[in-house]
């Protein structure tokens, strides 16, 4: 298998009339870690550095869920959806078993994986994401939904919305967007207007959810789960990242400093080592079988 995800190429799975797109590298382990992306991201927006370092010791999985980039079809408007989709995609490579990380709205995606197909999770990690309910983008300061939502985001806005404004951070943001340009190997194609709007919709859906009913969700997971986020994250506030620990019953909780959003692209070195503890080490109290 491919150790580096530069040189990974794209690959397909057709389920029910969907041709996933995927990338799958690192060293071969017996459960993988499925990556879920960011707002109107694709495979193309994962930072290599970490991924890299995560496929030192696993299986790591990109991929496009429907309607995403390189995927046909069209987006699906609620994350319980998006939830089934990669379940689809996850049954039609053979798994029965993996590990998750959820960024940003991949987060909500892995919480309803969590709570509607918690067989096939053995431990997830949230990345500055928010429960059903929580004040999220959808109640955020109107330039930060402006920016979030223009039809093509500069180099400038992306600045903005995922690191701190302080000259370290914006630095390390700038150099993760240069690895990110590195690829020339299956470039994606841009994310479509239908999956902004989709996705948007989704996200709008979750914050308005009753706050207490998710909540109530979250105490019924028993994975062990791996919260993090930056110090000072502007687009889901590192406030509900806490909120995630206090109500998950098995969670440890990172947050990063000097960091925003992006955290896990300003540190991925330091995050994927926390990642690796994370998902090979047992906890006494956590009941789960490796």
């Amino acid at each position: 298998m491919v150790q580096n995800y530069d040189s990974t190429p794209t690959q397909y799975v057709e389920s029910e009339g969907t041709r996933f797109a995927f990338r799958r590298f690192g060293k071969e382990s017996r459960v993988p870690l499925l990556l879920l992306i960011h707002f109107r991201g694709s495979m193309d927006n994962w930072d290599p550095k970490l991924l890299d370092a995560l496929a030192r010791d696993r299986t790591v999985i990109a991929f496009d869920n429907k309607g995403v980039a390189s995927t046909n079809g069209s987006t699906q408007g609620t994350y319980r959806e998006m939830a089934d989709g990669a379940v689809e995609f996850l049954r039609a490579l053979g798994y029965a078993k993996v590990d998750v990380l959820g960024f940003s709205i991949g987060g909500h995606i892995a919480q309803e994986l969590l709570f509607h197909h918690g067989g096939l999770i053995r431990k997830a990690i949230l990345a500055s994401t928010m429960p059903q309910g929580g004040k999220g983008l959808t109640n955020s300061r109107p330039e930060v939904v402006t920016l979030a939502t223009k039809p093509v985001i500069e180099l400038t806005d992306f600045l903005t919305l995922f690191f701190k404004q302080s000259s370290v951070s914006q630095r390390l943001g700038r150099a993760y967007i240069e690895r990110r340009r590195m690829r020339s190997l299956d470039v994606e194609p841009a994310t479509s207007a239908q999956t902004m709007e989709a996705q948007g919709k989704a996200r709008k859906a979750w914050a308005e959810m009753d706050e207490s009913q998710g909540l109530e969700k979250l105490k019924r997971v028993t994975q062990p789960v791996l919260v993090a986020n930056g110090s000072n994250d502007v687009m889901l506030p590192t406030e509900q990242s806490f909120s995630l620990y206090q109500n998950l019953p098995n969670a440890q909780l990172i947050l990063y400093p000097d960091s925003g959003h992006g955290f896990l692209f300003q540190y991925p070195e330091l995050v994927a080592e926390h990642i690796h503890i994370f998902l090979d080490r047992s906890f006494q109290n956590w009941n789960v079988a490796d």
